[in-house]
């Protein structure tokens, strides 16, 4: 081992926040390693709401500063991402005997308050009988209220901080699970972690480790081995596990707003415009123990959500409508409330300081995909005394890659149709919601349609798959169709093993 070899910050878990952290990191020049055992955002991150949002519920618990730090997020990661985040009007229908509409309105007016804007409108109430959103709503509920948060596509956030870190100097290690960590022999001051992945087993070396496994963020921290002679304690991280299940179901006529609708036990549900086509119906909040890579939404969540629903629109749903179901599996910390609802969705970063047995250990706990970025920065500002030359803060006003637009969404658009006339219209709006500005390296110097490649399902070409490879990190059919682009709603259940199967070989195959 030489000094060459050794990573500044060796990052665990490749999700939404150790993503942030690795491209904070990268950018202030330290040399950086994540090593995640799947696929980029492959649990919680991908399993959202899909809100960039301040959380307008959780004023009711009194947590003004997650919300108010939440709100100026929202602000910013719709400038440094606006292809795959954008605006969202949600409506919320008052409804007698739950919440009075004086507190509705308070918590509005705070909401608008709380952070400024500079993008998103502010509420206002509205009447049903004179506003769209009221059309796909039951008679009997006239007024309520319409603000505004962003949607974002989860899981391409989680890709995009990646290609951020990777852009500035880190190694992104996918299906790299880490097996043990412990003192070098050779130097305590650096720690060796022993990773497994197709090819068997290697150490990565790095001064510090960050703990950010998500729901496995316990179990990575029971794989350090104590160097021999040292007293000191390895602490459990306080983690609760929770699991939100969300539906997603064929989008009714008039549903082009979100929907936040309010439940008899306090909960609150979303019904929200997904994938052109789609409503996503969620969440629930139910404790979970078991597997975090394989949470199922069970019948009971799936009832209590059509149950919500169901409440508050005219044409109802049953189980056989659903489309497609998800859960994820949220690593909160434990803060002892009963009530799931209740747990914090803030943060925690736990440090523990190296010493002449140990190096530096970083464990993060908790937060949410809207406030990843200020965990990433904040946790930097912790690890920064253990480095001599570290760069200043810079997140905060840099567009993550494809999110230089400049002008906006549909001027890309008119920019890419001008300079590949023969590709069709919809294919390139298509791409620039998910690639930005980064559709033109994907296009290259594509002059016709039959320049992609082979078309593999409607709208997906070869070239866009091996892109994904290449630049992306995806190695299988899943992470194309159910997180790099969310094609696999669209695709029949009789035409799954075909596509996948013509997917994977385009993975392992350069285009002819």
């Amino acid at each position: 081992m030489n000094s060459d070899t050794i990573y500044d910050i060796a990052v665990i878990g490749g999700g939404i926040n150790g993503a942030g952290i690795a491209a904070d990191a990268a950018g202030r020049g330290l040399k950086v390693c994540l090593l995640e055992q799947a696929d980029l955002g492959a649990a919680t991150s991908s399993a959202s709401t899909k809100l960039i949002h301040g959380g307008l519920r959780y004023l009711e618990h009194y947590e003004f500063s997650l919300v108010r730090d939440a709100l100026h997020e929202r602000e910013r990661l719709l400038n440094a991402a606006p292809h795959i985040i954008s605006p969202l009007r949600i409506v919320l229908p008052h409804v007698d005997g739950m919440r009075p509409r004086w507190l509705l309105r308070a918590g509005l007016f705070l909401y608008d308050h709380l952070a400024s804007r500079k993008t998103i409108p502010a509420s206002h109430s509205v009447r049903f009988t004179k506003d769209p959103s009221g059309l796909p709503l039951r008679a009997e509920l006239t007024r309520g209220f319409a603000y505004w948060d962003c949607w974002v596509d989860d899981a391409r956030l989680v890709v995009l901080n990646a290609r951020a870190a990777a852009q500035k100097g880190a190694d992104i290690k996918t299906r790299s699970r880490v097996v043990g960590f412990q003192p070098d022999q050779q130097d305590t001051k650096v720690w060796r972690i022993e990773a497994e992945n197709q090819c068997g087993r290697t150490d990565v070396f790095a001064r510090v480790i960050v703990n950010a496994a998500g729901p496995w963020v316990d179990t990575v921290a029971a794989l350090e081995k104590q160097a021999e002679g040292s007293v000191e304690d390895v602490a459990q991280p306080k983690l609760r596990l929770v699991k939100g299940s969300h539906l997603v179901v064929a989008r009714r006529p008039g549903m082009n707003d979100g929907y936040l609708l309010q439940h008899s036990d306090g909960r609150v549900v979303f019904a929200l415009p997904y994938q052109d086509r789609f409503t996503l119906i969620g969440t629930t909040d139910e404790p979970f123990e078991g597997d975090p890579a394989s949470p199922e939404c069970s019948a009971a969540e799936r009832d209590y959500l059509l149950k919500v629903y169901n409440r508050f629109f005219v044409q109802r749903l049953t189980s056989g409508d659903v489309v497609h179901q998800f859960s994820g599996v949220r690593p909160l910390y434990d803060d002892a409330e009963n009530d799931p609802s209740k747990v914090t969705r803030d943060y925690r970063l736990s440090f523990r300081e190296g010493s002449n047995k140990t190096p530096p250990l970083l464990t993060v706990l908790g937060g949410k995909l809207t406030t990843y970025r200020c965990l990433a920065e904040e946790a930097l500002e912790l690890l920064a005394p253990q480095f001599t030359k570290i760069g200043p803060a810079w997140t905060a006003n840099h567009p993550l890659p494809g999110g230089a637009v400049h002008d906006d969404i549909a001027g890309l658009v008119n920019r890419l149709a001008t300079h590949y006339p023969s590709l069709d219209a919809s294919f390139i709006t298509g791409l620039v919601a998910r690639y930005g500005v980064s559709t033109f390296e994907l296009l290259g110097d594509a002059q016709t349609m039959s320049d992609l490649g082979r078309e593999l399902f409607p709208g997906l070409f070869e070239r866009e798959v091996q892109y994904l490879r290449d630049v992306e990190w995806a190695e299988t059919a899943e992470d194309v169709l159910w997180r790099r682009t969310k094609i696999g709603l669209q695709v029949p259940d009789e035409d799954r093993v075909s596509v996948a199967s013509a997917i994977n070989a385009c993975l392992k195959n350069a285009m002819k």
